[in-house]
């Protein structure tokens, strides 16, 4: 055993991933499409814009564009969400961030699943935001109580997925042989499945409480719902997507379009009306349709500190209240128009967020400042060492999610509007339990994102009251 040699999680998440977008795109044509259509526009921003090439390029996250995507899927139960943790830390994905959708009219909360340190990342930043119902928001108890006997009864796993789990778990990793069999079996949980495990009388029933419900609860597993790659410019997506026979959701989710993108921008494509047998209810199957899968477009910007997203949240709380986005408010224009009104108040340059503390940044020496360390001593903090060209400060990318913009997808690809009140009911401890472990706070692993760059960057510029520095 001893001798065995393991593939990297981070192979093993490559190959899932790419496993992963081909079953999707012979799934949803569409997403091929749109594929095309990112990697136009990326290779069009590209060419247009030297220095975000020559930034990506400089902390090696150019090669990654090409192979990003997130997912997103939806459980129905604790022991669900257990397993496909195991599952995804086979991956070197783990579980960041908790989001309460249940405060915008969807009841699930979530968490995303992704690699956490900088290398892993960099080789592939593959995520699945992962949603688990919450049966206690059905009202009806009857319903819930059906709802809770139907997942109950389902395995969202193949019998070899878990062994495989299991393995990994014991020796520590699999061999490309077991590594390449658990792709494929894992691949199973993620699959479409064009007939239900319940009556078209019941999937109604769960249609009417909630289309989602519906979703969740109706089918064999969790298909992924949607497969999402990353745009250098969501604008032009967005204006592309007609004249490639694909209509855009009306509005674009998130902060407006700024010179400093921060945080996350998201469109997609309506869900796919698709044809669904349903299970014999008095002797005879029955024909029916449902609205799931979508195609799904992000722009990343930068990480915000924890008082760049009180300032975001503010702006962007008073933007939804008075535009009343999805209900019958302000139209895609008059929304779009004041977002960008309000979000002058956010600063839009990489100095002057820094400087206030909004944003995280990755530091790293300049030509300049190596050259400087060996004939003079050099500023005493890192504010004059910025101003002298010392230390050069680069955007740190936003791994994460937007419970309102995430919402917002939702609402907008289940096909409705509506904004059901469930209230403030956020269950963070119940979730953790059902995971079976703690989220990790994003905003943290930022912070040591920064620090790290910072503390070498300081230790390479090789002036001991600096590195004295960084050791504080």
């Amino acid at each position: 055993m001893a001798n065995q040699t393991f593939l990297h999680p981070d192979e093993i998440r490559t190959l899932f991933s790419a496993a992963m977008s081909r079953m999707y795109r012979s799934e949803v044509p569409q997403y091929g499409t749109l594929m095309e259509l990112v990697a136009d526009v990326n290779e069009a921003t590209l060419a247009e814009d030297g220095a975000l090439r020559e930034t990506l390029t400089r902390h090696d996250e150019l090669a990654r564009l090409s192979v990003e995507r997130h997912g997103a899927i939806r459980l129905g139960t604790a022991k669900e969400l257990f397993d496909i943790r195991r599952v995804f830390a086979v991956m070197g994905l783990f579980p960041v961030g908790y989001y309460d959708l249940s405060v915008a009219g969807v009841p699930v909360h979530s968490t995303a699943f992704r690699p956490i340190d900088d290398a892993s990342l960099r080789r592939n930043p593959f995520r699945v935001f992962t949603s688990l119902l919450r049966l206690e928001l059905i009202e009806d108890e009857a319903l819930r109580a059906e709802a809770a006997r139907i997942l109950a009864a389902r395995r969202i796993f193949t019998v070899r997925a878990l062994e495989l789990v299991a393995r990994f778990e014991m020796l520590g990793g699999l061999t490309p042989d077991e590594a390449q069999e658990f792709v494929a079996e894992a691949l199973e949980t993620f699959r479409w499945h064009a007939k239900a495990t319940v009556s078209l009388g019941t999937y109604e029933k769960l249609h009417d409480a909630h289309r989602l419900i519906a979703d969740v609860v109706s089918f064999k597993g969790p298909h992924i719902n949607h497969l999402t790659p990353r745009t250098l410019d969501i604008d032009a997506v967005q204006a592309g997507m007609p004249a490639r026979g694909i209509t855009p959701k009306a509005v674009i989710e998130g902060p407006p379009r700024r010179k400093c993108a921060i945080l996350l921008r998201q469109t997609s494509f309506k869900a796919l009306e698709e044809p669904i047998e349903f299970r014999a209810e008095n002797g005879d199957d029955r024909d029916g349709t449902h609205t799931a899968r979508f195609g799904e477009i992000e722009q990343r910007g930068i990480a915000l500190t924890a008082k760049g997203r009180r300032l975001y949240d503010t702006l962007l709380a008073g933007v939804r209240a008075e535009a009343r986005v999805g209900q019958g408010g302000a139209g895609a224009g008059d929304y779009q128009a004041e977002l960008s009104e309000r979000f002058a108040a956010f600063p839009d340059e990489w100095a002057e967020l820094r400087a206030q503390g909004l944003a995280f940044f990755r530091y790293s020496t300049t030509e300049h400042g190596l050259a400087a360390r060996q004939r003079e001593r050099l500023p005493a903090s890192v504010d004059e060492l910025v101003q002298a060209g010392f230390l050069r400060f680069d955007p740190i990318v936003y791994e994460d999610f937007l419970p309102v913009s995430a919402a917002g997808i939702f609402q907008s690809n289940l096909g409705t509007d509506e904004q059901q009140n469930y209230g403030e009911r956020s269950n963070r401890i119940e979730f953790e339990r059902a995971l079976g472990a703690s989220v990790q706070d994003e905003l943290a692993l930022y912070a040591a994102t920064e620090k790290r760059s910072l503390d070498l960057a300081l230790a390479q510029l090789g002036d001991p009251h600096l590195a004295m520095m960084a050791i504080a």
